[in-house]
C-alpha cells in the first residue's frame, strides 16, 4: 500500500443492505475512539454538489474543469470528469489530507483490492460468495456465517467500532 494514503477500508454489500445505515452509526463512534474518519462513498447516480441558480453552479457549469467552493465552515472541489474512466479508488483517497484522517472508510468499492468488512443479509436473495475475496477482513451479517474469516453482528454497532479500531492499530 501507499505508505502516504491512510489505511483504506470498504463497506462492502448488496444494495439494501444498510451500508450507509452502519456508516452513520460508525462514523460517531469511532470519533468517540479519537479516530479522524475520511468517507468515499461511491454511487451510480450522477453527482452534483451544487446548486443550480448559485453562482458557483454557474461557473462550474460555464466550463471549469475543477471548481472549489469554499466557506470558514467548510469547502468542497469538485473536478469534471468528461472521459467517464473508470473510477480509482487510491487516487481519490490520495485527494484526502492525510494530516486530518486516520482512516478512510469508503461505502461500496466492493470489488476493489482494499481491505473490507462485508454487510450479508439473506432476504437480499444474493449470494455471500460473490463479494467474498482475499481482501475480506470480516463479515457483518444478521445471522451466524460458517467462514474462516471474522464473524460481526450486522446489529452491534459498537462491537463492529471495536473491530474496526483494533484491526487500524495492526496497519499502522
Amino acid at each position: 500500500m501507499n505508505n502516504s494514503l491512510p489505511p483504506i477500508l470498504a463497506i462492502g454489500a448488496y444494495s439494501g443492505a444498510g451500508k450507509t445505515t452502519l456508516l452513520k452509526q460508525l462514523i460517531p463512534l469511532l470519533k468517540q475512539r479519537q479516530v479522524r474518519v475520511g468517507l468515499i462513498k461511491h454511487t451510480h447516480h450522477n453527482v452534483d454538489v451544487d446548486i443550480p441558480g448559485k453562482d458557483s453552479y454557474e461557473l462550474r457549469k460555464a466550463g471549469a474543469d475543477q471548481t472549489l467552493v469554499a466557506s470558514v465552515r467548510r469547502w468542497a472541489l469538485m473536478t469534471e470528469t468528461p472521459a467517464q474512466q473508470p473510477l480509482d479508488l487510491r487516487y481519490l483517497a490520495s485527494r484526502f489530507d492525510i494530516s486530518k484522517v486516520d482512516l478512510i472508510l469508503v461505502e461500496g468499492f466492493k470489488h476493489e483490492p482494499v481491505s473490507k468488512i462485508i454487510l450479508y443479509r439473506e432476504e437480499i436473495g444474493r449470494p455471500l460468495e460473490e463479494m467474498l475475496d482475499e481482501f475480506v477482513i470480516a463479515v457483518a451479517s444478521d445471522q451466524q456465517v460458517a467462514l474462516n474469516i471474522r464473524s460481526l453482528d450486522i446489529n452491534q454497532s459498537e462491537s463492529i467500532a471495536n473491530f474496526i479500531v483494533e484491526w487500524l492499530k495492526g496497519t499502522t
